[in-house]
């Protein structure tokens, strides 16, 4: 029976001697399908055969995962190593994560792969921070799990290789490993899982592997194929030196792996990568927390995406630990002024021949670093280890330097919002131990609070412009000079181009006067100068700009609704600045301190100023009524009734806007008539 099934089956049929090694390889390839596969499983335990051509038929397995998993690591626990690594190495740079995971419509379904044999718990499979989730029914894509098979078989071939020098085979297949891993947009976590074991097993580490939520079959399964040794194994063991370089070469792709794992989260809800600074104001400053709105933290212990990211990067910091990647090194790198050099896209480079010649991922190493402070900072069960404290001055400026509008001032607070959570968490723990440290120079003490400022203006994420707005706020204050603090506010107004950094601005100068104008008022120390603040100069000089010139802002040469985008925009700006000066005449024993009626006459600001809006805000009321320009051009319809709600909502935000600055307008025209009695 054994001899007909023989002559039916042509793989067995073929085998060698009957056929040479390159003849039935081919045959294998003409006659390779599922149905064959546990004929074929059986061929390659073969020895010489699989030697002679297992390395040729990675590429044919490939497209018949998962069935042909068992083969393959048949392939590589039998084949040549030195061989199949080559060929590993070329799959995964030709893996393609878009390949059967478009948009399909119910005619055409991708070509998918089942996940953990029926074995998987009855809830979603395959759901990240960065992809959606898919019932325990569905099934995982092709192209991610080749991707962790080919880790699989990585991992096992880099055991067999015995050479004097093992680097060379493992530089080339990392490169491989993190040029596969970059193309992918989507199932980062579960490609994330993946390298991580894989550094695990290639390092040793006897730390166990963290499973997924709905772990892939691929990660749940384990072989017992026993290894052959290395057909060409050369007798002398590998130096402690090239020892040492491997070491380096597994902490330098961990640190590639957690930049781009982390910089790719998605800021769903307004979580930027692990919401690091949000939960540390949480911790430092729990008066500040809004109400009647979930924290951070019981969001971070609660949801089940935001539990992943954390379990993620958790086992990533702990596994840079298990390879001895030092804090020192971490922000040696981070302080760097130096770019990390960038490869050639598409090719590799040449082996390194010394530890030193491997750079660490200098955002990988700004992100290691930050988790270490932050476990280290949130978690007080967890004791101190080896990250040292680092200063507003010099240190944390010099991150700021380094790692934002690194293309240019314009990019300020574009940078992916995970990077900006990192470093705007550094400086909160700084904050929080007192460590400011001191400026080189009042420029050096601009620069920085310029970039955070502008991080506070432009990063789309409403929590990172309120933690980048307090740590402007608090450094500022931290400066002994009152003449520095009041320069720095007089150029936000007058340079800066955004307005709501403006509207800071205004707050900040607010905070100056009170402070140095208290109620009851205290005469200084004798030994204590008075601030400017408490005169009429700091005033005097900032009016220009927080009384602008309006006269030509919105003259009738202008397209109304270009004058209303533009009004908008500036609102805030106003309201601020009516609020505080209406504070300001309201508070009539800062009168006499700060000449509060010389300002007024002086300053001209209601003929420029005052005016202007009042009679900008007539005419915008006007032209919202029915039938109006602004009306229309806001999406109104003459016909109410045809009116959508978006139109309707649009309307009646744009008429309490105007109504809101004319009811601030009229309280500041109240309070200048009292003066003017």
């Amino acid at each position: 029976m054994a001899e007909a099934d023989q002559n039916e089956n042509p793989l067995l049929a073929a085998l060698p001697p009957a056929t040479d090694y390159l003849t039935y390889l081919t045959l294998v390839e003409y006659n390779l399908s599922e149905e064959n596969l546990p004929v074929l499983h059986q061929v390659l335990q073969d020895k010489e055969l699989t030697i002679n051509i297992g390395w040729d038929l990675v590429h044919l397995l490939l497209p018949l995962l998962p069935a042909s998993e068992e083969c393959l690591q048949d392939i590589a626990a039998k084949g040549n190593p030195r061989e199949v690594i080559l060929k590993v190495t070329e799959a995964l740079r030709m893996l393609d994560f878009q390949d059967g995971v478009e948009e399909v419509d119910s005619d055409h379904e991708p070509e998918l792969v089942e996940v953990s044999k029926g074995k998987a718990p009855a809830v979603a499979v395959g759901e990240s921070s960065t992809s959606p989730a898919l019932s325990a029914s569905k099934l995982l894509p092709l192209p991610f799990l080749k991707f962790e098979i080919l880790l699989e078989l990585l991992a096992t071939l880099h055991r067999r290789v015995k050479t004097k020098y093992p680097s060379r085979f493992l530089a080339t297949s990392l490169q491989a490993v993190l040029a596969a891993y970059n193309g992918a947009s989507t199932h980062r976590d579960e490609l994330t899982l993946s390298a991580v074991k894989f550094i695990k097993t290639l390092s040793g580490t006897k730390r166990p592997h963290l499973p997924l939520r709905s772990s892939s079959g691929n990660l749940l399964r384990t072989f017992t194929n026993s290894s052959e040794p290395d057909p060409e194994a050369q007798p002398e063991p590998p130096t402690e030196e090239e020892q040492v370089l491997m070491n380096r070469l597994l902490q330098s792709f961990l640190t590639h792996i957690i930049e781009d794992y982390v910089l790719t989260l998605n800021s769903n809800d307004d979580v930027p990568g692990l919401a690091w600074s949000s939960r540390l104001m949480e911790k430092f400053e729990p008066q500040r927390v809004v109400p009647n709105k979930p924290k951070y933290a019981d969001r971070f212990a609660e949801e089940e995406d935001l539990q992943s990211r954390t379990a993620i990067v958790g086992q990533l910091v702990a596994l840079a630990q298990d390879l001895g990647l030092e804090t020192e090194e971490l922000i040696k790198t981070v302080m760097d002024p130096e770019s990390e050099k960038q490869g050639i896209p598409s090719t590799e480079d040449e082996p390194p021949n010394s530890a030193e010649d491997i750079p660490l991922s200098n955002s990988g190493s700004l992100l290691l670093y930050t988790a270490r402070v932050v476990k280290q900072t949130l978690y007080s069960s967890v004791g101190t280890d080896d990250s040292p404290s680092i200063r507003i001055f010099p240190d944390h400026a010099t991150i700021l330097k380094n790692f934002i509008g690194a293309l240019g001032q314009q990019t300020v607070g574009l940078e992916p919002e995970a990077l900006l959570d990192a470093v705007l968490a550094l400086g909160l723990v700084s904050l929080e131990n007192n460590a400011v440290g001191e400026p080189q120079d009042d420029e050096a003490f601009a620069k920085y609070l310029q970039t955070t400022s502008i991080i506070s203006a432009n990063t789309p994420s409403p929590s990172l412009r309120y933690h980048a707005h307090y740590i402007t706020s608090t450094i500022l204050r931290s400066h002994p000079s009152d003449l520095v603090r009041l320069t720095f506010i007089r150029d936000t107004l007058e340079h800066c181009p955004y307005e709501n950094l403006k509207a800071s601005a205004v707050s900040w100068l607010k905070g100056e006067t009170l402070e140095a104008n208290p109620n009851p008022p205290h005469p200084p120390a004798s030994d204590e100068a008075s601030s400017i603040f408490a005169t009429p100069v700091a005033l005097q000089t900032t009016s220009p700009f927080l009384f602008p010139d309006l006269t030509h802002s919105f003259n009738t040469t202008i397209a109304i609704s270009d004058a209303f985008m533009q009004f908008r925009q500036e609102l805030g700006f106003y309201l601020a600045t009516l609020n505080f000066y209406y504070l300001l005449l309201s508070a009539r024993p800062l009168h006499e301190n700060l000449d509060i009626k010389g300002l007024h006459e002086k300053s001209g600001m209601e003929g420029h100023f005052l005016t202007p809006l009042k009679e900008v805000c007539g005419r915008f009321k006007e032209s919202l009524k029915e039938g109006g320009e602004l009306r229309i051009a806001e999406g109104g319809n003459a016909d109410a009734e045809g009116e959508s709600i978006a139109d309707k909502e649009s309307l009646v935000q744009a008429q309490m806007d105007i109504e809101l600055l004319e009811h601030v307008l009229k309280g500041v025209d109240a309070g200048v008539a009292k003066i003017k009695a």
